[in-house]
């Protein structure tokens, strides 16, 4: 229990770190200067400010100087980056596994947020996530390099066709994060993935459209639905996969 809840303490400041990337690096901002700043008033936050999720709660969703609300995402963020961080420590105990794990959930949130956002994927963060899997896969022995370059091939390729034949329905962000993906769920895991990111972004996108949240016409954004079927792969492909074949046999 000591070490769940000190993963999920960090879970939370790595949050607060990705909080800070959600909002400077689509504005193309330092990441160093200024200091963390309330956006309204841009007064310079204390220690006392920055505590995850207990600072928010504190003081009540508001600015200690100006009163300016804050968004409650904030805290969301934090909360989510911690669960998730415990999620993969209980599925993978304390392996290098993990380390890897925690690396690509990071990049989920920050890639979802940002997509959200602004509807972009930032080719810099690609650039690192695909590097970064490249380096930690092949470390972890989890993905080969033969099934890395056919998941590239594979996920970029596939998202490719759908963006030349869909005229703009598929951005140049999800062809991109999809051949990134591949460094990181290799062949077939990549199908998987992208399988899933399919089927959870028509069932939530009905469910918009049923609930008038989103018209027809509205620009929903797909990086999102990716980076949830790529985490899911990442920690549960191999189980999903075998049920499969199994059921099939």
């Amino acid at each position: 229990m000591l070490i769940a809840g000190f993963i999920f303490v960090l879970g939370l400041v790595v949050g607060s770190f990705l909080n800070v990337c959600i909002w400077r690096l689509p504005r193309e901002e330092s990441m160093i200067r200024p200091g963390s700043h309330c956006p309204a008033c841009s007064t310079a936050l204390r220690a006392r400010d920055l505590v995850p999720v207990l600072s928010w709660i504190f003081l009540r969703g508001r600015c200690r100087h100006c009163s300016e609300q804050i968004s409650p995402r904030y805290p969301a963020v934090e909360l989510l980056t911690g669960g998730l961080f415990l999620i993969c420590f209980l599925q993978l105990g304390l392996s290098p596994a993990l380390v890897a794990a925690f690396v690509f959930s990071a990049f989920m949130v920050a890639i979802t947020f940002i997509d959200l956002d602004h509807q972009i994927i930032l080719d810099g963060m690609l650039a690192l996530l695909a590097g970064a899997g490249l380096i930690l896969q092949l470390w972890t022995g989890a993905v080969g390099w033969v099934n890395m370059l056919i998941g590239v091939a594979v996920g970029g390729g596939l998202l490719l066709f759908l963006a030349v034949i869909s005229r703009g329905g598929m951005g140049g962000g999800d062809v991109k994060f999809a051949a990134a993906l591949g460094f990181w769920l290799g062949w077939p895991g990549i199908l998987l993935g992208l399988f899933i990111g399919f089927i959870s972004g028509g069932v939530i996108s009905l469910l918009l459209l049923v609930a008038g949240i989103r018209g027809r016409k509205d620009f929903i954004p797909f990086g999102p639905f990716i980076a949830l079927g790529a985490w899911i792969t990442l920690l549960y492909g191999r189980k999903i996969l075998d049920w499969y074949l199994g059921f099939l046999i």
